[in-house]
């Protein structure tokens, strides 16, 4: 794996504006905060948090499926945030992405060769007349039979549709893939062959994934970073094993205490959280996490002011009272 950065991703916000003259009022959802980080080539860097914590918006700003507020994200070396889209199309096929929903994303009115080929075809990756070998090709390092290019997605398992995306997004050869969530949705002796065979890609092809999950337990086996986000803002930061046995953050533990049946998890009960997540629209000044905090030194100064990443160990954490003893 190299140390090199294949991904620098700097101050990263995006906020949504909702309303407007005909309802007399604007507000703003604050769905990214300020998010920082890299990752090197051949390295997976999984985020993780609750719904609405803002991790698939990181994912999908940094491809540019939807436009950052401020921030920049320089992919080999080049800022992605300031590039025309005509230059943005040309590197695009270096960055990929694997929905959450395989089913939706596939055109059922299309066979399942025709939706590997559309990349191959755009991008004029292979002469025409190699399109169909490089198509069969792909699917059988998916793990599917090169015959099933002539069937159409309703025909397969939310598991083996799960394949035909990952052989769409490898079409084009990338070097960088954005898995949004792409076990969430299959069961569990699935999700370990998806898991796996994203593993054998990363070694074959040399990969790198930013691994976008909420499931601390799916993390463990993948990533070998985790950053655990929590209302637009990175509360967490750590190698995996690191994370996964001694959480310093007060909501770190709390995931993890969730996780049935974890042996990496030195939680010894579940931690309930009290209420909701405050709202998006309506960040508290201070900590974001303070209104579910459950650390026993919490006091005004979490409610007024908001910490920032500090590095505690071989973390880092934003918690005003969090300490290397802690676990």
């Amino acid at each position: 794996m190299s140390t090199e950065p294949l991904l620098e991703v700097q101050d990263l916000v995006k906020h949504y504006q909702s309303g407007g003259w005909l309802s007399g009022t604007r507000q703003t959802t604050y769905a990214v905060n300020g998010v920082s980080f890299s990752i090197n080539a051949g390295e997976t860097l999984a985020l993780v948090g609750e719904s609405g914590s803002g991790k698939t918006t990181v994912g999908r700003t940094i491809l540019r499926l939807q436009e950052p507020t401020s921030g920049s994200a320089r992919f080999l070396g080049t800022d992605l945030f300031d590039m025309p889209r005509s230059a943005l199309r040309k590197l695009r096929r270096r960055m990929q992405i694997i929905f959450q929903d395989p089913y939706s994303t596939l055109d059922p009115r299309m066979t399942v060769g025709s939706s590997v080929a559309e990349g191959l075809e755009i991008h004029r990756i292979v002469p025409r007349a190699d399109i169909t070998s490089r198509v069969h090709a792909l699917l059988e390092e998916v793990g599917l039979d090169p015959d099933d290019a002539k069937k159409y997605p309703h025909e397969f398992s939310g598991g083996q549709r799960q394949r035909i995306g990952i052989a769409r997004a490898l079409a084009v050869e990338p070097h960088f893939l954005v898995c949004d969530e792409p076990v969430s949705a299959l069961d569990v002796s699935v999700q370990a062959q998806i898991l796996n065979l994203l593993l054998d890609l990363q070694r074959d092809r040399g990969l790198t994934y930013l691994f976008i999950a909420h499931d601390l337990a799916v993390v463990r086996h993948i990533a070998h970073r985790t950053i655990v986000m929590y209302l637009g803002y990175i509360v967490e930061e750590g190698t995996t094993d690191l994370l996964l046995t001694t959480p310093r953050h007060p909501y770190t533990q709390a995931l993890l205490s969730a996780v049935p049946d974890s042996e990496a998890a030195q939680v010894a009960d579940r931690i309930i959280l009290p209420g909701d997540p405050p709202s998006p629209s309506a960040i508290p000044h201070g900590c974001p996490f303070a209104s579910r905090c459950f650390h026993p030194e919490k006091d005004q100064r979490c409610r007024s002011e908001r910490p920032v990443l500090r590095t505690l160990g071989q973390s880092q954490v934003a918690c005003h009272y969090a300490t290397e003893e802690e676990a």
